[in-house]
């Protein structure tokens, strides 16, 4: 994995701070072709717990959470005490075959081989089992938006689902796809706090932060985001699910 790729740790409380959680409608399309009962569920790249949170608010599910940081896990038992924890990868799991009817990443898979993962993911999920992955993405197309992106910077991820890159490999079908659109009311601090958990943010010089800083609040100054005050961030969230072959 690339330096950026584990660099999250080091703004564990930004990430959980400043990123939004996943829409319950999304994280229940993902699980859907699965019987009902209860469900042996792993969450890759869990980070502190977001996607983790919203699958065990479905019911029914048992989650073993799994992320290459372990400052990402400590938040993540910080948050959603109970939960196991592991430290892996997608391509490298600590974990015996067919033990999962499901495999969950959120803002993730942008960061793994998307073969040597589907195969490595294949062997923990049981036959008719669900690979499901899912991303936040701010909508920029509105104006304000694309403004804070060019500050910022985009990242692979919005990349990926831009240009509509999303693949994943044997033992796993075709892929299908949800999208659904909604807003996050957030302030000022929450703004930053999402800046500052952003890979290319948290791997950037010093100066870099300070430019970034600075510049998203001569745009909030523009927007009138006064102190304490909210601004509507708007989302799209893009949700992924195949099965696995027997």
């Amino acid at each position: 994995m690339t330096q950026r790729a584990t660099s999250f740790g080091a703004e564990s409380g930004s990430y959980e701070k400043g990123r939004p959680e996943y829409p319950a409608d999304a994280v229940a399309w993902l699980l859907e072709p699965l019987a009902k009962g209860t469900r042996a569920v792993v969450d890759i790249g869990a980070g502190t717990g977001k996607l983790t949170r919203a699958v065990l608010a479905l019911g029914g599910t048992d989650v073993v959470a799994v992320d290459p940081d372990p400052q990402m896990l400590a938040t993540l038992q910080e948050n959603t005490p109970g939960v196991p924890v592991l430290e892996g990868t997608a391509e490298g799991l600590p974990l015996g075959d067919a033990v999962a009817d499901a495999a969950v990443l959120g803002q993730a898979w942008h960061w793994v081989d998307p073969v040597r993962a589907s195969r490595e993911i294949g062997r923990v999920v049981r036959p008719g089992g669900v690979l499901g992955l899912i991303w936040n993405v701010r909508d920029d197309r509105v104006e304000w938006v694309r403004r804070l992106t060019a500050i910022m910077h985009g990242s692979a991820a919005e990349e990926m689902i831009a240009e509509d890159g999303v693949r994943v490999a044997d033992p796993f079908g075709v892929l299908e796809r949800w999208r659904g659109e909604w807003s996050r009311p957030m302030t000022r601090e929450q703004l930053h706090a999402m800046a500052r958990s952003r890979s290319y943010v948290i791997t950037a010089a010093e100066e870099e932060k300070q430019r970034i800083a600075r510049e998203m609040d001569a745009l909030f100054d523009d927007l009138g985001l006064a102190e304490g005050r909210t601004i509507d961030l708007p989302y799209v969230t893009a949700a992924f699910r195949a099965v696995r072959g027997s």
